[in-house]
């Protein structure tokens, strides 16, 4: 299966056998740069705030995921879970959903904006998690260090970091760099570029990876 950062909090997804999803697609207005336009069999979005639910950049006519649930398409399984944009049950920003994917054999999570401190009970509803996509950048959501307990506790085989402020975000949120000085420097993979490809066999490792794409295009 193929991971493409799309910038911000937004990622395809594609299956070997061709079943895309696209994860909070947004809109320029408020990130401050353009989203490619994309086509998509799914797409999700974690709550209906502008950076995370423009649903007009994705060509076609795809199934739109916006609540708590359980999906089967096209041979991806799909699920979410209720969590919070903030840290008081909701009343500052509201409800965010985590969507989790099974694709290829491989278990992906997306936090969306999530905004409230790990638990074990939150973790539990989740699951087992070999890739996970978090926010890092604070302010509007968790910071890098509560991003690191999530990883801590949910113990994914790889991270990837999102919803962090780049060259071109007009988003008031914090750089990257927290967040990766949290880790040492073997954990850290580098990739010349937005996309990666996984499978089953790469999760061997004893400790969790974090992908960090090339961020020039953002």
């Amino acid at each position: 299966m193929k991971i493409e950062w799309l910038g911000h909090s937004c990622f395809k997804l594609t299956e070997s056998t061709g079943t895309t999803i696209v994860t909070d697609p947004f809109d320029k207005e408020i990130v401050g740069f353009d989203m490619t336009k994309t086509t998509a069999d799914v797409v999700t979005c974690s709550h209906q705030h502008k950076d995370h639910n423009a649903i007009v950049r994705i060509d076609g006519e795809p199934l739109v995921l916006s609540e708590c649930g359980f999906w089967e398409v096209k041979g991806v399984d799909i699920s979410s879970v209720l969590s919070y944009h903030d840290d008081r049950l909701g009343k500052k920003r509201g409800e965010n959903k985590i969507f989790k994917f099974r694709m290829d054999g491989v278990d992906l999570c997306h936090m969306g904006d999530i905004g409230e401190d790990c638990t074990v009970r939150l973790a539990d509803g989740i699951g087992s998690v070999n890739v996970l996509m978090i926010p890092v950048g604070g302010n509007y959501t968790i910071d890098a260090k509560q991003a690191k307990k999530y990883v801590d506790i949910m113990m994914p085989d790889v991270v990837i970091p999102m919803h962090f402020k780049t060259s071109k975000s007009a988003v008031d949120i914090e750089k990257l760099d927290e967040f990766i000085d949290l880790f040492d420097e073997e954990q850290i993979r580098r990739i010349n570029g937005q996309s990666i490809e996984f499978d089953r066999a790469h999760f061997d490792s004893d400790s969790t990876v974090v992908i960090v794409f090339d961020q020039e295009a953002f």
